[in-house]
């Protein structure tokens, strides 16, 4: 049974930092590009960040350009989210999502979602 468990995720002040982990279970990990998405409030769910099945690729949405960094440890079956310079529109749960065919950056090619983790960012 494949399960992403998320972890990291809680109330931080704007211009404040935060690490999420994903850590993955049931699966070949290093054959699956990784992404994270993110559903705000009242929002539909959006690409956050990507990452290639070997980490040399890495892809963001253009409001985490600069200010994310999505990484990998194959040997630990884990993925990481740094998020620096956090700011109130980046309030979401956030998503750890496999994806076995394609770059992680797409819903439609996602096979596997963990439950999420909410990050609420405070003014």
């Amino acid at each position: 049974q494949v399960q992403l468990v998320e972890s990291g995720g809680g109330v931080v002040q704007a211009g404040g930092s935060l690490r999420l982990s994903c850590a993955a279970s049931g699966m070949s990990f290093r054959n699956y590009a990784m992404g994270w998405f993110r559903q705000g409030p009242g929002k539909e769910r959006e690409f956050v960040a990507a990452i290639s099945r070997n980490a040399i690729g890495t892809y963001y949405a253009e409001y985490g350009k600069g200010r994310f960094t999505i990484s990998r440890d194959n040997a630990k079956n884990s993925v990481y989210l740094q998020m620096n310079t956090l700011k109130p529109e980046d309030t979401a749960v956030y998503y750890c999502a496999a994806d076995p065919k394609g770059t992680g950056a797409s819903v439609r090619h996602i096979d596997y979602w963990g439950k999420g983790t909410l990050v609420t960012v405070s003014t």
